[in-house]
């Protein structure tokens, strides 16, 4: 977390001058702020889970909405294509705050990440295995003797903790390594395909039916939601430095700041999601614009409503992905973890702060107002 300096546009002699007397002025004790003197801007880095998308819409509509910058910081996004583990990348000090899983996070914790999750921005799970509507496969029970496919890189463990439920021994299935899209389940080498409602679902609603023409319809498939099974894990939360929040009181500070703007950028894309889809389009998504909006809403319907408001992180729900967590074994025998995180893997310390600051504001902090969009699919999303 580094400072950087603002460039101010040459002003007039009057401006000048009153520019030069409230720049005189300091913050009062009881007006903390993560800006430095003379208009600095505390840097920091956010490393995503994966590529620009509409899954992240509120990061990048806080930077572009001027949000962050509101709150005296300057975030730069990282993204990800799978060849950065975003909390190996904050334990290993390369950045301030990681977007990531929560099951994955609790694996790298047992292993020895010093990391601590600040919002759980997404309040379920998006997580679905889907099959043809004719494959006899309604239910995780089904999957014995069937060919399963999942991303892996620890978006797995969602399947693996649902068959445990049914008390199904995962090396009675088949795991297929799928890439991040829909071919092979198109192509019948897999018999029920991992998606994101918010992505590869959508791939399979903008694709033609070579048998009609037209594009594939929900009827056309069995949908599976983790959400709605055992193995319903958190995911995208907002992590942090458990040491620096322990020791370091501006990174306490700009936690807060941090946060205060991430709600504020989420609540943006809640209320204006195709302006949300067009701020993600611009910062390097490659999909095409209905898929893209498809994707903001679907992944507002993750975060909203959020009773508590925004980021808190339910108990209840906390000791489920535990839970599951604990119980999940993989083909080979392997487990997510063996035994409890520790008390610091999670705090609402913060993001209660943030939203604590921001009530009274015009700001719908728990999405009781928000409502989804219809969005129709194009054929390729576009």
């Amino acid at each position: 977390m580094k400072h950087s300096t603002r460039r101010i546009a040459t002003l007039g002699v009057a401006a000048l001058t009153a520019a030069l007397i409230l720049s005189a002025c300091s913050p009062t004790a009881d007006e903390p702020t993560t800006e430095g003197t003379n208009g600095e801007l505390t840097e920091v880095k956010l490393q995503l889970q994966w590529l620009p998308q509409g899954q992240f819409a509120g990061y990048f509509a806080a930077q572009e909405q001027g949000f962050f910058e509101d709150e005296g910081l300057d975030v730069e996004i990282i993204p990800s294509g799978g060849d950065i583990v975003p909390q190996d990348a904050l334990a290993n000090g390369d950045v301030d705050y990681a977007i990531a899983w929560v099951p994955k996070v609790l694996g790298s914790i047992e292993a020895g990440a010093n990391v601590t999750n600040i919002a759980q921005i997404f309040q379920k799970s998006g997580t679905l295995q889907v099959s043809w509507a004719d494959s006899g496969i309604e239910s995780v029970a089904d999957f014995e003797g069937r060919k399963i496919g999942s991303w892996g890189f620890g978006n797995e463990w969602e399947i693996f903790a649902a068959m445990a439920a049914e008390g199904l021994d995962a090396t009675t299935v088949e795991i297929i390594t799928q890439d991040f899209n829909m071919n092979a389940f198109l192509q019948g080498d897999i018999d029920a395909a991992q998606a994101m409602t918010y992505n590869e679902y959508a791939q399979l609603l903008e694709t033609p039916n070579p048998d009609t023409g037209e594009l594939y319809q929900p009827e056309d498939f069995n949908v599976i939601s983790y959400q709605d099974t055992v193995g319903a894990m958190l995911q995208d939360a907002i992590w942090a430095d458990t040491e620096r929040l322990d020791s370091d009181q501006e990174y306490q500070d700009t936690t807060v700041a941090f946060l205060k703007a991430v709600i504020k950028g989420w609540a943006y894309a809640a209320e204006n999601p195709q302006e949300a889809a067009d701020i993600t389009i611009a910062a390097g998504s490659g999909w095409g614009p209905s898929h893209e909006l498809w994707m903001v809403n679907e992944t507002n319907k993750l975060i909203w409503p959020s009773p508590d408001g925004i980021g808190v992180i339910d108990q209840a729900a906390w000791d489920a992905t535990v839970a599951a967590a604990l119980s999940a074994v993989n083909e080979t025998g392997a487990s997510l973890i063996t035994e409890e995180p520790p008390a610091t893997a999670y705090t609402n310390d913060y993001i209660q702060q943030a939203l604590d600051a921001l009530e009274g504001e015009d700001i719908d902090l728990t999405g009781e107002n928000f409502s989804p969009i219809e969005v129709t699919l194009e054929e390729g999303g576009n």
